[in-house]
């Protein structure tokens, strides 16, 4: 995977986390958002990614 793709998936996965998490995050400016909701996008995105490693890594795919 290029290094372009790769931003644009972490771009498109940040954006189903903030959907996800309620979090009006949009493109461009977000200094209206506060430390906290721009945190739990990021948290969760690290949770998320975790929990997918940890299932190809114990061979679970489902």
């Amino acid at each position: 995977m290029s290094n372009r793709s790769t931003k644009k998936s972490l771009e498109r996965f940040k954006y189903e986390v903030a959907d996800e998490l309620g979090v009006p995050l949009k493109s461009g400016y977000n200094g209206d958002l506060t430390a906290k909701q721009n945190g739990s996008v990021g948290g969760y995105m690290v949770k998320k990614m975790i929990e997918a490693q940890e299932k190809q890594m114990t061979g679970k795919n489902s």
